[in-house]
């Protein structure tokens, strides 16, 4: 940095409030321009804080975009960009007898601890006029904060493997830059949440929250296993922020990206579930319900309803953009019904804990079938005639068949026409009827039948459920689905 600009520095930071306020309009340009043209991150960071310290205060909102954040802020992305970059060029050489790299590593971790504070000092002087602003006011603000949050947790996710045994030199302040982070966040989601488009929305605005919902749903994927909270908070704003301008952003967003996430998420939450509760169970630690192991596994199965919820929430409101994506559906069913009684592949639980694995992940999933049952493409998949299923999927995609019968009765003609008449024509993917692919499943089930897995029977006369076998449920729900059968339907029987 020259001599002039040094000085008109040293010069600035004496000033009072009142001389910044006064003096706005003649230095914040020579503030920016310095700022973009620094090319150390000691001065990129001087000037930033001089501008977000003593200059950003006297900014008003409607200038805030134009004169200071577009500006100063794409900057402070590249400087961090390239601070993250310094790291991973020098941390081969980590060593706690290398003292200068140590410190340097150090330093570097604590200007990006620096660039993130005075982030947080824009969100919070946006946050103090006591009034939403539009998007456009503000439009470099989130995506330059969501670069910098995204590049922040994958650092600290890549922690153990980036320092390679060395992490205790730099851990307190990794610790520290991820709770500056995670406070960022939080303070830019509040800050987002009350804005509202309307319909007469230009492009640019539609396409900066699209670019918001896109941004989260990257930092989701990296956030995953970091922190609980954090990761369902996040994903309840992208899916609020979904619904909230479904109307403008519906053509934009990765609909796939989402629901294989989403489908992702309830799967590694699910399977989580079932290992803790399998650990809990072999341990004997199912009667202490406020041991460690216990609350994890609470958690855990918390956070398995809620994706599980938010799938059928999110196939419900998204529906005609999701039928690319019905062969994972199919396979999430059978992923999770696996892991239940009857399958030969469930676990042996005890009652507790299977009980709040139903309730994360059964009860839900009826629901998550219910929203599939009008989606031609997921029927043709369901009814495909020459389906091939590992052995472990076999009984799950007959329970599902038998789910499906029992479902129909509540939908309307073309659901049932779909479902029970199979194609008829040769431009038609080919399906078979539901119950020709009822029968054909319960063959393939040989093992199941063999052994006989049990199933709960049909309460009758007050007298509690008994198990029954495999071919006693199907013939059960088979007559109640033929006694409810409309009229018009009768053919499929013949």
């Amino acid at each position: 940095m020259s001599q002039t600009n040094s000085s008109l520095l040293d010069e600035v930071v004496q000033w009072s409030q009142e001389t910044c306020r006064r003096e706005l309009k003649s230095v914040l340009p020579k503030l920016t321009s310095l700022h973009n043209n620094s090319e150390s991150w000691d001065d990129h960071i001087r000037v930033l804080k001089i501008i977000t310290d003593m200059f950003l205060p006297h900014i008003g909102l409607s200038e805030l975009e134009d004169e200071c954040f577009s500006k100063i802020l794409p900057k402070a992305v590249t400087m961090f960009d390239r601070m993250m970059k310094e790291i991973m060029d020098h941390v081969g050489g980590l060593s706690s007898q290398n003292t200068e790299l140590c410190s340097l590593l150090r330093n570097i971790l604590q200007a990006m601890m620096q660039i993130i504070n005075a982030l947080s000092t824009c969100v919070r002087h946006v946050g103090s006029f006591g009034e939403t602003p539009d998007i456009d006011a503000i439009r470099s603000l989130p995506t330059c904060i969501l670069k910098v949050l995204r590049e922040t947790f994958q650092h600290c996710k890549e922690s153990e493997v980036v320092y390679c045994g060395r992490l205790s030199l730099v851990a307190d302040l990794l610790q520290g830059l991820f709770k500056e982070a995670y406070s960022l966040q939080k303070a830019l989601l509040e800050l987002l949440e009350p804005i509202s488009l309307d319909s007469n929305a230009s492009e640019e605005e539609v396409s900066d929250i699209v670019t918001v919902i896109h941004n989260l749903l990257d930092i989701c994927s990296i956030i995953s296993n970091l922190d609980m909270a954090m990761h369902a908070n996040t994903w309840k704003f992208v899916i609020k922020q979904s619904l909230k301008y479904q109307s403008l952003v519906e053509e934009h967003l990765h609909h796939g990206d989402i629901s294989s996430s989403l489908c992702d998420n309830l799967l590694a939450s699910f399977l989580t579930s079932v290992e803790l509760a399998e650990q809990i169970t072999h341990a004997g630690l199912q009667e202490s319900t406020q041991s460690p192991e216990y609350k994890l596994f609470q958690k855990t199965a918390k956070m398995c309803r809620f994706f599980a919820n938010t799938l059928v929430h999110y196939i419900k409101e998204f529906k005609c953009f999701l039928t690319k994506y019905c062969n994972d559906f199919h396979q999430l069913y059978l992923q999770i019904m696996s892991k239940f009684p009857p399958s030969l592949c469930a676990p042996s639980l005890p009652p507790a804990l299977s009980g709040e694995l139903h309730a994360a992940a059964l009860v839900p999933i009826d629901a998550f079938l219910l929203q599939l049952l009008p989606l031609r493409p997921f029927a043709e998949i369901v009814l495909q005639q020459d389906l091939r299923l590992s052995p472990e999927h076999e009984l799950p995609h007959c329970l599902l068949l038998v789910n499906v019968l029992g479902q129909l009765s509540s939908q309307p003609e073309e659901v049932l026409q779909l479902w029970y008449s199979g194609s008829h024509f040769s431009e038609e993917t080919p399906r078979l009827p539901l119950y020709q692919a009822l029968f054909t499943s319960f063959r393939r089930c040989y093992t199941e039948r063999q052994v006989p897995v049990l199933l709960p029977g049909v309460m009758m006369k007050g007298q509690a459920q008994v198990q029954v076998s495999l071919h006693n449920h199907l013939c059960v729900q088979l007559c109640a689905s033929v006694a409810a059968l409309p009229p018009v339907f009768l053919r499929v029987l013949v």
